[in-house]
């Protein structure tokens, strides 16, 4: 009799040549962390989750108050937290991202003494239904940078789940915010807030980097709900989808809030004269805002009682009808600079659901509130009011974009900051160019990277970002892989990109893709082992430098073009002629230079009388331009 199991054994042992294939194919760097990955088969070299991945995740229940007088926040948490992993937990790390104000604490910048505090103070700990006293006894939680490390009496096995209730309140920073803070007396932007439990991967087990200001988030998808308690005439604007307006808005406010849910046009929700009315929540001394947030990996709030509120509804899916609202939340005092960050943020999502990336964009809501800087978080923003249009539409999209990377696909920033700022820099170009007349954001971030590239302080993306201090971390992080994106999808090609961005995204929304599950999957999804572009690009000390010589012969000229940096880059040739003209006559992608060849010729011919020759182009970085002209005599 036939054995059953020998198709199943056949195809094992197929499985197992194709990834062993694979791996020989790759010449990338493969730290040995990450080779367990694979020989787990928590991921594949071919780009995909493997038949083993896993990832953790929560619930969170959420109680907080401000108190605007004194910024304090106080609330009350309970978290039930699932162990999906392979492994038996013998601890809980808990993040104090509040803690990063605590007397002590290591801090990538300064700040004002008059916010360092005694950073999260923590009430109350219930962990599997025990009370847990943080006194520095040896079962004791320990606290060190805004990490808490819970030791656990009884481990937490595979498949199941535990439950911890935490009390704890901490002051909001109203100087130096790192992020998060009171940006007046009254108006605030709270992130980073609540005890939250840290990531648990198959790649290093508990993250258990610390908070220092620099590098971002790296979270598990998780379920909140949320309600949030603040005085009578404040508002409030939030991740998720606020469950009870009818409790909280006035009916004025109500009616243009559901009006602007389902407007295609921007409806101006709260106006000057509301403010001057008074009238803007319900007559309650105390409000409750409930909310609930599905499947993200954070949750942020907003709040004023002198803010202004626009808002409207566009559909990002048409196959579907699905609907995001998409609002801005401003100062009065920023009207002039606010006032159309409703409709760029509008045009922005909608660009990105239709254009590029290309996905519909995922959520149900946005929000883009006038807080300081510029900060993304899953359906919010804390953005400055921008002098001009180009500042506006720029920093809108670019924060708007973060909705896809690091959100939807869940980047660990703390680790791989280009894996998301990268594609903040690069995806919004063609929307910035077309929505800011005179601004070409492609130039801009050519120029920036030149000023830096090749350097000794600068350090290939690779590296990890939690290791790399300004200005090499936005030289590594935005400049030199926006730029990377930026020749790759050129020489590529519209239609072989945005494939293999969306297979790529398709198998990592909503999981915790590492730079080589990027990687692989971009050279499956292409048909091609792109391992010359991205050493060069991501892994090496290369910059970017082209040197162009040239001679007459016989009425041609004969052109050379040397790749003296190293990085493989666009090439682009232009003559100007003695009666004022000119004209682009060789213009080559990136791909020009996959052989590893280091210099690359072209003869060109032509009718009228060339003056002079120029290499690359604005939007092409080079560390060297002295060498990128010819006078022909």
């Amino acid at each position: 009799m036939k054995s059953k199991l020998l198709p199943f054994a056949l195809l094992f042992i197929v499985q197992l040549f194709t990834v062993y294939i694979k791996a020989q194919q790759s010449t990338l760097p493969l730290p040995l962390n990450i080779q367990n990955a694979y020989k787990n088969g928590t991921r594949t070299y071919d780009g995909k989750p493997g038949p083993n991945y896993w990832q953790n995740n929560s619930v969170y229940k959420i109680k907080a108050e401000l108190e605007p007088v004194s910024r304090k926040l106080s609330g009350e948490e309970i978290i039930t937290y699932l162990n999906n992993s392979p492994d038996t937990l013998k601890q809980i790390v808990i993040r104090l991202y509040p803690d990063i104000y605590r007397k002590g604490n290591a801090r990538d910048f300064e700040i004002d003494p008059r916010v360092v505090t005694e950073g999260t103070e923590i009430e109350k700990l219930i962990v599997d239904g025990e009370e847990l006293k943080i006194d520095g006894g040896k079962t004791s939680p320990r606290r060190e940078g805004t990490n808490l490390f819970i030791p656990l009496s009884k481990n937490l096995s595979p498949k199941s789940a535990i439950e911890l209730k935490v009390k704890w309140n901490y002051t909001i920073a109203n100087e130096s915010q790192v992020r998060t803070g009171a940006y007046d007396s009254t108006s605030f932007f709270v992130a980073y807030w609540y005890p939250q439990i840290a990531v648990y991967d198959d790649i290093d087990g508990w993250d258990t980097n610390n908070y220092s200001g620099q590098t971002e988030m790296y979270n598990d998808f998780s379920n909140y709900e949320v309600e949030i308690t603040t005085p009578q005439n404040f508002l409030l604007w939030s991740t998720g989808i606020l469950q009870n307006p009818e409790e909280v808005y006035s009916q004025n406010i109500l009616d243009k809030y559901k009006n602007a849910l389902q407007s295609d046009k921007v409806i101006n929700i709260v106006t000057k004269k509301d403010l001057e009315n008074g009238n803007t929540t319900a007559g309650k001394e105390k409000l409750v805002y409930k909310i609930f947030a599905e499947h993200v990996p954070d949750f942020a709030f907003a709040l004023s009682d002198h803010y202004l509120w626009d808002g409207s509804n566009l559909v990002v899916d048409k196959q579907t009808g699905r609907r995001t609202f998409i609002s801005a939340a401003y100062n009065i005092k920023s009207i002039e600079n606010f006032s159309n960050v409703a409709e760029v943020a509008r045009k922005a999502i909608e660009s990105f659901s239709t254009r590029i990336p290309g996905v519909p964009y995922p959520y149900p809501r946005m929000t883009v509130f006038n807080g300081q800087g510029g900060m993304e978080f899953p359906m919010m923003c804390n953005n400055s009011a921008e002098d001009n249009l180009r500042g506006t539409v720029h920093l809108t999209s670019h924060e708007i974009c973060h909705t896809y990377f690091p959100f939807y696909m869940g980047i660990n920033e703390r680790k791989y900051a280009w894996m998301d700022e990268g594609w903040a820099t690069m995806l919004p170009f063609d929307f910035q160019t077309e929505n800011a007349p005179g601004y070409d954001p492609r130039s801009r971030n050519a120029q920036s990277y030149s000023e830096f590239a090749g350097r000794e302080t600068e350090v290939p993306p690779i590296t990890l970002s939690y290791l790399i201090q300004n200005p090499a971390y936005r030289t590594a992080s935005y400049r030199r892989p926006g730029a990377a994106y930026e020749f790759l999808r050129q020489f590529l090609g519209d239609e072989k990109f945005l494939g293999a961005l969306h297979e790529y995204m398709n198998r990592w929304n909503g999981k915790h893709p590492l730079p080589y599950d990027f990687f692989f999957s971009f050279d499956q999804s292409v048909g091609e082992n792109l391992d010359w572009y991205w050493k060069p690009w991501f892994f090496g000390r290369k910059y970017p430098d082209l040197a162009l010589t040239a001679k007459e012969v016989n009425h041609e000229i004969k052109i050379s073009v040397a790749n003296k940096g190293g990085l493989p880059l666009p090439v682009v040739i232009k003559f100007y002629f003695d009666d004022g003209t000119d004209e682009i006559i060789f213009s080559g992608g990136a791909d020009l230079w996959k052989d590893g060849k280091t210099e690359m010729l072209h003869t060109a011919g032509s009718k009228k009388k060339v003056k002079r020759i120029e290499l690359g182009s604005t939007q092409i970085p080079d560390t060297d331009k002295t060498n990128n002209q010819l006078t022909i005599q």
